[in-house]
């Protein structure tokens, strides 16, 4: 039975990335659900990801004919792994802190399943001590992280912030998983 991955899209510049993680995914067999949040649809379209994850793509918490028990409920049901890329500051702390105030973070508090975040920011973001401080709470929540790596940023500055590239993300989820890049 094929492995059933969440994953779920911040918004930050590094959705586009996503695009490509969803599609290894699809390919390594996986089932492959997205949501997104309002955010993230300033970054990448709905349609891309349906097409590439073969399923339509969650943004409301709310979809009375589409998912009666709530998407929340719904979407994270029967899920292996929940993957969260690009994990923005805003996310990390809606996490951290319990927020439910959207989609994606219900999504996180209604999941059993385990949690991958992918953070992607500016380097300025990444070093804040409330960042730093989510980070350390969510690691000791379970939660696991790939990332971020040294690299070009979005800002114009080189630093640590850039979204781990969708290979290793998969990788590591796979591996999470228990699965091998072959099957």
């Amino acid at each position: 039975m094929a492995k059933r991955i969440l994953v779920c899209v911040g918004g930050g510049i590094a959705a586009y990335k996503t695009a490509t993680l969803v599609s290894r995914l699809a390919q390594a067999g996986v089932d492959v659900s997205v949501a997104m949040t309002d955010a993230a649809h300033q970054f990448i379209g709905l349609s891309t990801l349906a097409a590439l994850s073969g399923k339509p793509v969650r943004t409301q918490m709310f979809e009375p004919n589409a998912a009666p028990l709530g998407a929340h409920i719904e979407q994270s049901s029967r899920m292996d792994l929940m993957i969260v890329a690009p994990a923005t500051a805003d996310l990390l702390a809606k996490f951290a802190h319990g927020v439910a105030d959207s989609l994606v973070a219900t999504l996180y508090l209604q999941c059993d399943c385990p949690v991958l975040i992918a953070p992607a920011m500016s380097n300025i973001m990444w070093s804040k001590p409330a960042v730093q401080r989510n980070i350390r709470q969510l690691a000791a929540d379970g939660v696991h992280q790939v990332g971020p790596d040294e690299g070009w940023l979005s800002c114009r500055q080189k630093g640590s912030g850039r979204m781990a590239e969708p290979e290793a993300i998969q990788a590591f989820a796979l591996n999470l998983l228990g699965c091998n890049q072959t099957e």
